[in-house]
């Protein structure tokens, strides 16, 4: 009989043979003896299981050995201010891309999928020495997958940075080479932009790269010099000055000297960019140096289809880029450049310097009555280049601001634009109305289609009541066109409106609110100017004064539209006092303000302007014979150039 695998004999049988009573007798077990023999085995391999994975953990960790490399003090002509950001290099082959440590300003929200063969590059000791041979590129650099492409990425802490003049910029940068040296050899690539406009801001770099390498002489002179430079400029094309990294300042400043002038206007510093990563990244692979690129320029770049390749390849080998450019006008594409002439005079002409964001966030309508606000910084560079920066570890780095209002960088740094790909961004815009209703407003303003929304006529002859009725009747016609654009924007905001309360960014709760304000107002006035028009037109008014000549529409808390009207303007200083209630101190509560200032009623008003005397001088010129040829001379310059001195 067999149970639980132990074989018992019959007693009867052992107790009648003589040969049996030597032999042992085997009780018969229970049940819970065998399941302690099955628990023990369980514990044996629980116990062999745990070994073995503490064996393979022990196994996998790796020593990453770093030469560290101590630079002598650097001093500056303007001391650099205290940097908190930590500069830090990986040379293990796993900790490139989006795990690479370069990125504790940029951390990827989402990691896309490799496609393809891995990108994984094995790093020599930083102590290897470099040779020509090492940088000869292959025929094909590899490709970035579309993948790699389409992550998202959201940037946090400071992107640009408002450092006071070129000195300022150069200081700070002076910061970050000494903080890149105290860890390992650097190798630092300059790109500049060959414009005209740059010659100023090149010649001054110039003079202060002597002053700020001459604090390296001891090290330059070393048999393997800590610090290279690269010198490149960039216009229609892009070319490299010295081809070879440069122990010695003096060729340095020579190249940056002798950079020609490019008169195409194109900007194509992302290829520049781009080229100077793939030519010199085996300094980072395969001898351990840190890599930087450092953009001079004052335009946003022409060819932003190349930013998430020069994002990506950067990212990937850790290339920290900066650049020292000009901050973007607020919500606007065009900036302005200071020309110089040779006889040392200047003159402003627009370039492409914005908008600070992936798309346009703020509508183009004018002030209706009394002057606008001018000029307003945003406070941050282009879009595309504070991109780059903030997603490689770098900075944008602002010199010059804008010359008209600007405002507290401490404030501004809460309402940072969103540096993300144009995907995501139209990614998030799809899922809030608000915000995409903001976007889409926006760009309807700027459609050259349907035209600018200009501000009316607000005067009218009136000296003879036929005039007036012409001019009126004129003056209504575009109002037409006004009225069923603003119907087209106010129905794209609209839609956001049940969004609004999910939108928790101020800059896009400022901007929707600011936008619904002031296309509300805009509405309103525009309404109660149809509604004077028409009322003077069929029943013009007396002048008080004889000698008035002219009906003046000015702003007036009255408002005579109806009682939709009156709740639309209600609606409009709603929106308009929660902007300058929640955003004070910003360029959204700076213009919700200005539309606030002036009412949205209108109200007429009479003037004398002399129209009567006007025409008799003017016929009387006309029967004066015709002036002299040199004075025919002197009158059309001064129509053409105006005035001297202007």
């Amino acid at each position: 009989m067999t149970r639980s695998g132990l074989k018992v004999r019959n007693t009867k049988t052992l107790r009648e043979s003589p040969t049996a009573r030597d032999e042992p007798v085997y009780p018969r077990r229970k049940w819970s003896d065998a399941l302690a023999r099955a628990g023990d085995r369980r514990a044996w391999f629980v116990s062999l299981l745990f070994h073995l994975g503490l064996l393979i953990l022990l196994g996998s960790v790796t020593y990453v050995a770093s030469v560290e490399f101590r630079a002598p003090e650097i001093d500056s002509t303007v001391a650099p201010q205290k940097v908190d950001r930590q500069f830090e290099t990986v040379l293990s082959a796993d900790a490139i891309g989006n795990q690479s440590d370069m990125q504790t300003d940029s951390n990827s929200a989402a990691v896309a999928e490799f496609s393809g063969e891995s990108s994984r590059t094995n790093f020599v000791k930083p102590q290897q020495t470099v040779t020509e041979s090492d940088f000869r590129l292959p025929e094909v650099v590899e490709e970035i997958s579309l993948a790699e492409l389409s992550q998202r990425i959201d940037i946090r802490g400071e992107s640009s940075q408002m450092v006071g003049g070129v000195d300022g910029a150069l200081d700070r940068l002076v910061a970050e080479i000494r903080q890149s040296l105290e860890e390992r050899k650097t190798l630092v690539i300059w790109l500049f932009d060959a414009s005209g406009s740059l010659k100023k801001r090149r010649s001054a770099i110039a003079d202060r790269f002597e002053s700020i390498y001459a604090q390296l002489g001891e090290l330059q002179q070393s048999n393997d010099p800590p610090l290279k430079t690269v010198v490149a400029s960039f216009g229609k094309s892009y070319q490299f000055l010295t081809d070879k990294p440069v122990d010695d300042v003096t060729d340095s400043v020579t190249a940056i000297r002798n950079i020609e002038m490019d008169d195409s206007g194109e900007e194509q510093v992302f290829s520049a960019v781009s080229a100077a990563a793939k030519k010199y990244y085996k300094y980072r692979t395969r001898a351990g140096y840190n890599i930087m690129q450092v953009i001079v320029t004052d335009e946003r770049g022409d060819d932003e289809q190349l930013l998430d390749g020069a994002i990506q390849f950067n990212r990937r080998y850790g290339i920290r880029t900066y650049c020292i450019g000009n901050a973007s006008m607020f919500g606007r594409e065009l900036g302005y450049v200071t020309w110089t002439y040779s006889d040392n005079s200047t003159k402003e002409f627009p370039v492409k310097q914005g908008p600070e964001t992936a798309m346009a966030e703020r509508l183009r309508l004018s002030f209706w009555g009394g002057r606008g606000v001018g000029r307003i910084s945003s406070g941050h560079g282009p879009y595309a280049l504070t991109r780059l920066c903030a997603e490689t570890g770098g900075l944008y780095l602002i010199p010059d601001d804008v010359r008209g209002a600007k405002f507290d960088p401490a404030i501004m740094r809460s309402y940072q634009p969103d540096y993300l790909s144009r995907a995501e961004y139209e990614r998030r815009l799809k899922q809030n109305r608000a915000k995409g209703a903001l976007v889409r407003a926006a760009a309807l303003t700027r459609d050259e289609r349907e035209g600018v929304i200009r501000v009316p006529r607000t005067a009218f002859r009136a000296d003879n009541d036929t005039i007036l009725r012409r001019q009126m009747t004129d003056a209504q016609k575009p109002m037409a066109k006004l009225t069923y654009q603003l119907d087209q924007l106010l129905m794209l905001l609209e839609v956001g409106e049940k969004d609004r309360a999910k939108v928790n960014e101020p800059r896009w709760r400022a901007g929707y609110d600011l936008a619904m304000g002031r296309a509300l107002a805009m509405k309103v006035r525009s309404l109660g100017y149809n509604s004077v028009l028409a009322e003077m037109k069929s029943q013009p008014k007396k002048f008080s004064d004889p000698t008035s000549d002219q009906w003046v529409l000015a702003p007036s808390e009255k408002i005579i539209s109806g009682a939709r009207v009156k709740k639309l303007a209600d609606k409009a200083r709603m929106y308009l006092t929660r902007v300058v209630d929640e955003h004070p101190r910003t360029p959204w509560g700076l213009l919700a303000e200005r539309e606030l200032s002036q009412p949205l009623g209108w109200e007429w008003k009479e003037r004398t302007v002399g129209y009567a005397q006007i025409e008799q001088r003017q016929r009387q010129q006309q029967n004066q014979p015709p002036p002299d040829d040199q004075a025919r001379q002197r009158r059309a310059q001064i129509q053409r150039d105006g005035p001297k001195g202007l």
